[in-house]
């Protein structure tokens, strides 16, 4: 895994923190299940990465 696609990564999964945060404190239920997707799709790139990895050797 590139460092430039660890700091994309983590800058999602960081944001869509913020957005859960951000609306369970607003009752916002939208804006935190769009922070959980986020979260969601950072950790799903984050493991395919690791898989491509693991095939690289």
């Amino acid at each position: 895994m590139s460092a430039t696609d660890k700091i994309k990564n983590a800058a999602q999964d960081l944001a869509g923190k913020a957005k859960e945060a951000v609306g369970g404190a607003k009752g916002d239920d939208e804006l935190r299940a769009e922070g959980q997707k986020d979260q969601a799709a950072a950790d799903l790139k984050q493991r395919g990465e690791h898989v491509k990895d693991a095939f690289k050797g």
